[in-house]
Order: C-alpha cells, then structure tokens, then sequence
C-alpha cells in the first residue's frame, strides 16, 4: 500500500516511512510527501519516526484469536481463496498474515505462513504486501510483494527506492507453510514490482500481472510476464498492459496546479463475467481518495487493448479490489477502506455483493 500526499509548490518528493500499528497485526507503509519543504519534512519524520521500534514486532509470534468478526480485523489489501478442498476461506493480505473461517463472519487467526529464503534478495526480515494464494495444479500458490529496506536499487526525483519485488512461494496445503520453488527472482532485479496476481490466458499458458511502480518511471503500468508452468519461475519479457495515465478517471495536481492523470497504479485483479469478457479491476487516486477503477480488453485475452470505464467501479475510498465465489455459489468482491479510530486511521476488509450476468461487473452498494 503506498500512500502519496501532495502539499505546498515545490516538486519535490521525500520519502518517509511509517510504521503503523493495528490491534494485532503490523503493517508498514510508504508515504511520499510531494512539495513539502525541509522543516515541515523533518517534523513530520519524527512524528512518524515515534513508532519505530514496532518494527520489532513483526517476527514475534502473535496469539492466535477466535471468533473475530470481519470488520474488527485490520488489514489491507484482503485476499479472500474459497477452498473447496477444505470447505474454509482463507484471508491474507499486507502484512502476510492468514486468517481463515467457514462462514465469512468469524474468523480465527492470525497465523504466520510464508516461509522466504532469509539469505535471498529478500533478507532476513522483509515487509509482505499484498499477499495471495492461489489454488493451481493441485499446490497453493503465495504470491506476494516482498520488500528488503536494506537494499536501495534507485534514485529518482529525489526518491530512494528500496529492493521490492513481487514473488511466488508454495505450498501442499493452504495453511502452509509457503517455501522458496526454483528461480531467485521473477522479476529484473533494478526495477520495483509490487501486487502480482496468477492469470490463465486463453492460450493455457500462467501469467504473473503486476505493477511496475510509479516511483521509478513516473507513471506507473501494469504488466504481465508468462510463468512456468509449474510457476517456479519467469518465462521470457515482461509485456507492458495499460499506464496509469490512460485512466479517464484517476487525477492528481502537478506543481501548478493542473489537474493531471494520477501516476499510481496498484491491485490488479483479473476476471471474466458470464458473458466471457476479460476485466481487470485495478486501484489508483483521485487526488487523495482512494480509488478502484475497471477495464475491459477489447481482444478477449491480458494483450488487450485495454479499455478503461470512465467511471470507478466501487464508492470513493475503498481499493485494491477481488473477486470470489462463494461456495452457495455468490460472487463477492474482497477489498479494503480505511476510518479515523483513537486518531489514526486504520484499514479493515470489505464485502460487496458483484452482478457478472452481463458483459459488465455490477456492485451492488
């Protein structure tokens, strides 16, 4: 999740990084400051600076709850898998975390389930954003955004950019544990990745669509890049989809004050309705609003052309958007909001109720 604040008149971008806490979970988060000057700069990285040794947090083993109704979990990015093999659904997220229930209203957890290689890229302790799993082949597959904050791959405008891609770990079981296959990286290692997501194309063959962040190329894309067949690893170039700035609908302020497209792009999630059409929901900004958009390819298959909706998909402030079924058989869109509680904000999941009988998803709000 990457939060972008856009203040004063000066182009420039500082990074601070956040660690924030919710009940029992620990999520970090990068914010960037754009056209803050340095004094307000330094007083805003030591207000953040405070929760620091939270970072701490993150390997401790955390006790397991029962009966946890879902708005009382905070998390973002919420990935919900209807395993038909166990009868339960299982929720992950930012943060790496597994939840699961047989009912979607209670829920027990958090337990602790990927397992990466703590001498690869990653290191020893790398943040988890966004996290999957995916039912493939008869194995469970956990793709995930891992980030190593030691590593420093880039400089751009100011920006330092950290080690992140996003990768796939496995697994025989869906409550894992979730382990390193064959390739160290999916992904060129001078580029950060984030939000991967598992697609069958209709030529049968498994892709990885991920976003290629906005920090690096200033206008962030979607890409998709062909797997093994097993998904042990990447198969040939990565293939640009769509940039931020083909969305009609997601805007931002340059320095002047222009009303510009926004640079972001996060959560791709890929479907098809009833009728057969290819969608993809993905998620960027209106101005400071978080907000899901949809697009629909015109070809039927990820090479598109991607046709953008001129308008969001789902009310202002809720993003990074899936869809699953339920096992009655109801297709649900898991995706998280965010509210002012005690004087923070803090992100739960959500569940729509989604119409595909026709060639577009509907939301029922």
């Amino acid at each position: 999740m990457v939060v972008v604040l856009q203040v004063g008149e000066k182009n420039r971008a500082v990074k601070i990084e956040t660690i924030v806490r919710f009940t029992r979970d620990l999520f970090i988060h990068d914010v960037y400051i754009v056209g803050m000057d340095h004094k307000k700069t330094l007083l805003l990285s030591a207000l953040f600076a405070v929760n620091i040794l939270q970072l701490f947090a993150q390997n401790r083993e955390q006790p397991v709850m029962e009966n946890v109704p879902l708005d009382s979990i905070r998390l973002s990015d919420p990935f919900i898998l209807a395993d038909r093999n166990t009868s339960m659904y299982y929720m992950t997220g930012t943060g790496g975390m597994l939840w699961k229930s047989r009912d979607l209203q209670k829920w027990t957890g958090p337990f602790r389930v990927a397992k990466p290689d703590t001498a690869s890229w990653m290191g020893r302790n790398p943040m988890i954003w966004a996290a999957e799993i995916h039912y493939y082949q008869n194995k469970y597959y956990y793709f995930a955004t891992f980030t190593n904050r030691d590593v420093k791959i880039d400089t751009v405008r100011g920006n330092v950019i950290e080690r992140r891609a996003c990768h796939v770990l496995v697994s025989d079981k869906p409550e894992g544990p979730y382990t390193p296959m064959a390739d160290p990286t999916y992904l060129p290692a001078n580029m950060p990745t984030l939000d991967g997501t598992l697609w069958v194309d209709k030529d049968g063959k498994p892709y990885m669509v991920y976003c290629y962040e906005w920090l690096q190329n200033w206008n962030g894309t979607i890409e998709k890049i062909q797997l093994k067949p097993d998904l042990s690893g990447s198969v040939g170039e990565a293939k640009l989809l769509f940039r931020a700035s083909d969305s009609p609908w997601s805007r931002e302020r340059d320095k002047e004050g222009n009303i510009i497209p926004n640079k972001v792009t996060d959560g791709p999630w890929l479907f098809r309705t009833q009728s057969g059409r290819l969608g993809m929901l993905w998620t960027s900004w209106v101005f400071d609003v978080y907000t899901q958009g949809v697009a629909y390819s015109q070809s039927g298959t990820l090479d598109g052309p991607w046709i953008q909706e001129k308008e969001p998909i789902t009310p202002p402030n809720y993003g990074h958007g899936m869809l699953f079924r339920t096992f009655e058989g109801k297709l649900l869109m898991s995706l998280h909001s965010h509210k002012e509680l005690n004087g923070r904000t803090i992100r739960y999941p959500k569940l729509f109720e989604v119409d595909d009988a026709g060639d577009k998803i509907i939301v029922k709000k």
